[in-house]
């Protein structure tokens, strides 16, 4: 029984004084820009020159969100050969009201055209105005921060590391003579 009235009243304002002696943490956020991680994840740039317009970002994309618009243009062939199509980029539109930053478009293009920037502060007072065109795209591809540096205490990459193997068993192997020719008659 040595519970005393009001004892729970008392530890409640002992740790409400106990907080308000304390300094705030609370950052005022537009003047005060916050420390982002420097890999931190914004939104989806693109370098519209390697967008080959192969659409595995469209396709692979959960929510659909990327739209892609195309044409082909026929290039004449230089020293009398055929000439080639190829594919020319007229859309690249990513709707952000729908994308749920997974970065499975990022990790599917084979010929990185999209990356992660920083940049967060993209919010519209419409929603429609959120679907971003590949001119917008293009302008926060200025903002991707370079890739980090290997780290050089951890292992090499397995192929590098079977490519050296390989070359390094090329290099032990003698040339051998040329073997004995054959003869007419066998």
């Amino acid at each position: 029984m040595g519970r005393l009235p009001g004892g729970g009243l008392a530890r409640g304002l002992a740790v409400t004084l106990r907080t308000m002696t304390r300094r705030s943490i609370t950052r005022q956020y537009p003047e005060v820009q916050p420390d982002l991680p420097p890999r931190s994840r914004g939104v989806i740039a693109l370098f519209e020159e390697n967008c080959t317009v192969c659409m595995l970002c469209a396709r692979e994309c959960p929510d659909w969100c990327i739209y892609i618009d195309s044409h082909k243009e026929t290039l004449p062939a230089e020293g009398g050969g055929r000439p080639r199509t190829r594919n020319i980029l007229d859309r690249f539109a990513i709707d952000f009201a729908l994308c749920m930053y997974c970065g499975i478009c990022i990790e599917v293009c084979p010929f990185d055209a999209l990356f992660w920037s920083p940049e967060f502060e993209y919010a519209e007072y419409d929603i429609a105005e959120l679907t971003h065109e590949k001119e917008r795209l293009r302008e926060w591809m200025w903002t991707v921060p370079p890739p980090q540096a290997h780290d050089p205490s951890a292992e090499p990459p397995k192929e590098l590391g079977a490519a050296e193997k390989a070359s390094a068993r090329a290099a032990k192997r003698p040339a051998s003579p040329p073997g004995p020719a054959p003869e007419a008659g066998a």
